[in-house]
Parts: C-alpha cells; sequence; structure tokens
C-alpha cells in the first residue's frame, strides 16, 4: 500500500492533535472515507489500511460497489430521492442526508418492509445555500419531532452539515458551531428513538475546523484519495 495508507496516517495524526487539545479522545472522532468516483480497488485498498466505514454520495455507486468491496460499514451521504430508497435500505448503516418528512416515511417504510431500524442523520443547511439540500436551523427541531412521532422503524444518531466550499476555512467555523448547539439541545431530549452519537461536519478542506468545533464524524474523499477524475463516470 502507498499513498492512500499514508494519507489516511496523516489524516488520523492531525485528528489525534486536535482532539488532544481539545481535551477530547482521539477516538471519539470516526473518519468516514468519502468514495465517490473511487474505484472497488482503491476503496479495499482504503479499508486494509484501516478504515472502517466509507460513504457514497449516489444510490448507483453503493449498487454497482457493495459486492466488489470488502466487508465495510456504508453510509449514504449524498441527496436520496425517495425511490431509490428501496435499493440501498439493507445495505447501509446510516443515512445521512435526511431533510424532509417525506423522505423519512419512506425509509421508514422500507426498514419496516425489511424488519429493520434504520440510523439516519438529520441533514442541516445552517448556511441556507440554495445550492445545497437540508433544512434550515429554525425547521430542525419540528422535523426531528415529526420523525419520532411518525416513523417507528427510523433512529435519529445525530445532525450533519456541509459547509459553504471556502478557501479559508475559518469562514465557515460559524456554521459548524450553529449545528453544534442544535446538536446539543436536541441531543439532550429523552427518546428511545432518539440516540444523538453522531455530529456529521467537516470534509476535506474544513474537517480540522469542524473538529476543534465539536464534529464526532468528519466525510473525507480528496485528502485520502487524491483528486478526483469525473472523466469516466
Amino acid at each position: 500500500m502507498g499513498r492512500i495508507k499514508e494519507n489516511i496516517e496523516d489524516i488520523i495524526a492531525k485528528k489525534e492533535e486536535i482532539t488532544a487539545k481539545a481535551g477530547r479522545n482521539k477516538d471519539e472522532v470516526l473518519l468516514v472515507a468519502v468514495t465517490k468516483t473511487r474505484t472497488a480497488e482503491e476503496i479495499n485498498e482504503a479499508i486494509d489500511a484501516g478504515i472502517t466505514h466509507i460513504g457514497e454520495n449516489k444510490v448507483q455507486e453503493i449498487m454497482d460497489k457493495f459486492d466488489q468491496v470488502k466487508r465495510v460499514n456504508w453510509h449514504m451521504i449524498g441527496h436520496l430521492q425517495t425511490n431509490k430508497v428501496k435499493y440501498i435500505i439493507d445495505k447501509v448503516y446510516m443515512i445521512h442526508s435526511v431533510d424532509s418528512l417525506k423522505l423519512a416515511e419512506e425509509i421508514d417504510k422500507r426498514a419496516g418492509q425489511s424488519g429493520i431500524m434504520m440510523n439516519i442523520l438529520i441533514q442541516v443547511n445552517a448556511a441556507e445555500e440554495e445550492s445545497k439540500f437540508g433544512i434550515t436551523t429554525e425547521e430542525t427541531g419540528m422535523l426531528i419531532q415529526e420523525i419520532l412521532k411518525r416513523c417507528p422503524h427510523i433512529k435519529i444518531k445525530g445532525l450533519m452539515c456541509i459547509a459553504p466550499f471556502e478557501d479559508n476555512p475559518e469562514e465557515v467555523r460559524g456554521y459548524f458551531r450553529q449545528v453544534k448547539e442544535l446538536y446539543e439541545q436536541f441531543g439532550s431530549i429523552s427518546h428511545e428513538r432518539l440516540d444523538f452519537q453522531y455530529l456529521s461536519m467537516g470534509m476535506s478542506n474544513d474537517y480540522e475546523v469542524a473538529i476543534q468545533e465539536g464534529s464526532n464524524l468528519i466525510r473525507v474523499g480528496t485528502a485520502i484519495f487524491g483528486e478526483r477524475n469525473y472523466s469516466n463516470k
């Protein structure tokens, strides 16, 4: 193993340095390798280097790679259409991108048919970017309450945030801070299907700032695998 292993080791070292400065446990932050456009061979190399969780943006890529990749926890991190939930409901450990009651009800329906409890995160668009999915910070509480009321086969495991892309990650620190505050607010509610365990914030360009602001799940692709080549996609 070469570059991929070295990149993973570098990210783990940075993660440990940041958590140590914050007085947090180094194992508290889960590294999810984002495998969009990556081959099964590349993914398996990352798994051999210690990756245990991978994230995919598209249902079709999960379907195409699932049987070619070594045993690992799959995360659906991209926008999910209701008509595609059925294809991945029995394949993924968690769905990060729940941003509507309609989607939650479809996940609940398919999870019930499969006899499982599906882990989800609520996607919060703190910056209210029109180009991104997710609900506003003000809508978060209502969606959580509706899902708990209507979706018995869903467990809400926390929140997910995609910050605006900025050359200087410091410029998005405030958005991470907002979502961390929501995480603490709603995570204190007592309910058997509300188990806030994950605050999914931070990608290749801003995961260091995200960890500093309390993230305990980072979604990193480019910093592990290098720049993506979309020419064959």
